[in-house]
């Protein structure tokens, strides 16, 4: 019984700590050293006439529907010094002559799609600009994010600046969009806390900066080409700054059907990513660097999803050993989270929703795409396209 106990703690204390723990523990730390050095400031920008040139990069598949939208939303950056490329990976549709239009615009064409990492580094080996900022065609930027990133990379330790991502929902009610985004209202709070106590670990792909020269081509089967990316950085002993003054704007997946395509593809390039970034998680290396890469990625993409799963078995055994009251509590309180989870499922399919139910809901969601990531991994290997999932 004391093995059954101890396996049982040690999952319970892995989920808390990576849900919950962290996100306080991090709190506190940064706190300390606000205490210690004051809150940080924001750097002050160089005139108009001595701002570096940046090369907005637009990674497009198919994308002759948002063009024009884009362009539009493209032509409201406020940078005097903005260049505006796209590299169309294998696009079959419009998407080329529609960009035609636009004179000022440099098209990088590739007729065969191998996917967004070998567009990265197709367009990346072609970009003059030391500083390139990349985004999806699908995502809207406010008219401040160029110069905000800048601001950012004015720390020369600084080699990659991640933007907020935010989800919005077409209407009202649809699930997928509004779970989707209360996860990034979460990721972002514990990306500007990890950015603060020293790196944030990793950027999103919908918006994020790199300096072109610390920049190393990927391998094309990358899953999570931005997270490999901007974490090899951090590796080399530089840093990911994050702001949330520079944000992009997207519409959530249409459905939960489709938002498991994104999932199970996150899930299975954390994975891969976890084995080719191994050496971070050395904490004899860079050990706040090994303490915030396993605390906020690892731990989330690895061990803790089984954990959460064992809890099952482990708690019924120990109800049933007469192991003590607090095992009792802890499995009605499994029980109501459990009931609640299928209860918020229930009102998605009828399409309902109750905040409070969809919580539980989303979180068993997002754990159970973990294991089709595995699966999605395995038939994967060779290839880093992937199925766009529709959006709402």
């Amino acid at each position: 019984m004391i093995a059954l106990k101890i396996a049982f703690w040690i999952c319970l204390i892995l989920v808390f700590y990576t849900y919950i723990g962290y996100g306080m523990l991090l709190w506190v730390l940064v706190n300390i050293k606000r205490l210690i050095y004051g809150k940080q400031k924001k750097r002050e920008l160089p005139p108009d006439n001595e701002l570096p040139e940046v090369t907005l990069m637009i990674c497009a598949y198919n994308e002759q529907d948002i063009v024009d939208s884009k362009m539009e939303n493209t032509r409201q950056i406020k940078y005097p010094k903005l260049k505006v490329v796209w590299v169309t990976d294998g696009s079959n549709d419009h998407t080329n002559d529609y960009l035609a239009k636009y004179h000022d615009v440099e098209v990088i064409y590739s007729p065969e799609r191998r996917g967004k990492t070998a567009a990265l580094n197709h367009g990346l080996s072609l970009v003059k600009s030391e500083l390139v900022v990349m985004t999806d065609a699908n995502t809207m930027l406010n008219p401040e994010s160029i110069q905000e990133i800048v601001r950012c990379f004015m720390d020369p330790k600084v080699a990659c600046v991640a933007g907020e991502k935010r989800v919005a929902a077409r209407h009202e009610g649809q699930a997928a969009a509004e779970g989707e985004g209360l996860y990034w209202k979460y990721e972002s709070t514990l990306k500007r806390w990890d950015g603060e106590l020293y790196s944030a670990m990793g950027a999103a792909g919908e918006l994020c900066a790199i300096r072109r020269s610390l920049y190393e081509p990927m391998p094309e089967n990358a899953l999570l080409d931005d997270f490999v990316m901007s974490l090899r950085m951090v590796d080399k002993g530089y840093k990911i700054a994050y702001t949330a003054d520079a944000y992009a704007m997207e519409y959530g997946s249409a459905d939960l059907t489709e938002e498991s395509k994104r999932k199970r593809r996150i899930a299975a390039g954390g994975l891969q990513s976890i084995w080719w970034l191994r050496n971070m998680m050395n904490p004899l290396r860079q050990p706040v660097v090994a303490f915030q890469f396993v605390s906020h990625r690892v731990l989330r993409w690895s061990i803790t999803p089984i954990a959460l799963l064992l809890l099952i078995p482990l708690n019924v055994l120990l109800v049933f050993l007469k192991a003590g009251n607090i095992y009792t509590w802890i499995w009605v309180l499994q029980l109501v989270f459990y009931l609640a989870a299928y209860l918020g499922y229930l009102l998605e399919q009828y399409g309902r929703r109750n905040k409070l139910l969809y919580v539980p809901y989303y979180f068993l969601f997002m754990n159970l795409n973990v294991f089709r990531g595995m699966t999605y991994l395995r038939t994967h290997k060779s290839s880093g396209a992937w199925e766009k999932a529709k959006r709402g």
